[in-house]
């Protein structure tokens, strides 16, 4: 959802416009490419939606981590760019994981109540809506966080009668 806002805010925030000469490419496009290009920006911002997900779905890309949501796409890989076949599975193994979703799986009933307030210190929830996350365990407390605070969160929870996961 996130992704799709940005994306949209891109698209309706105005930009600049420069001269052709401006923009240095090394290589110019074929004519096919431009026809392309002239075509997508003709596009109005629900077909460009519908454009994105069809190309998201034909290509196999579920969605973009959330470090590329906040970077504009653009990720360098940690090991650098890994080859077709073996080489690039072994490679995105070892990669180590940036985001966390922090999931409660149970708690001890008797802890549920410092467990809904240590979930209202690090979430906007309020009072009904952490009761109920709370009380439909096993769910995801908070999605996407970075490791230092994901296993910050999981302590804490830990400290006050949580069963945490970190996935």
């Amino acid at each position: 959802m996130a992704s799709r806002l940005l994306h949209l805010r891109r698209l309706l925030t105005p930009r600049p416009t420069l001269p052709a000469a401006a923009f240095s490419t090394a290589v110019t496009p074929t004519p096919r490419v431009s026809g392309i290009v002239d075509e997508i920006c003709g596009l109005t911002l629900l077909e460009a939606s519908s454009l994105a997900d069809a190309l998201r779905g034909r290509l196999g890309v579920d969605q973009l981590p959330p470090l590329a949501i906040l970077t504009g796409g653009a990720v360098p890989l940690a090991g650098g760019a890994a080859g077709p076949g073996a080489a690039g599975e072994e490679a995105k193994a070892k990669e180590e994981k940036m985001a966390f979703d922090v999931k409660l799986e149970g708690f001890d009933a008797a802890a549920k109540l410092k467990i809904i307030k240590e979930l209202r210190a690090f979430t906007n929830l309020g009072l009904k809506e952490a009761k109920e996350l709370v009380e439909k365990a096993p769910a995801v407390l908070k999605a996407g966080v970075p490791k230092e605070e994901a296993e910050s969160i999981a302590e804490k929870m830990r400290a006050v009668g949580a069963k945490i996961v970190l996935e």
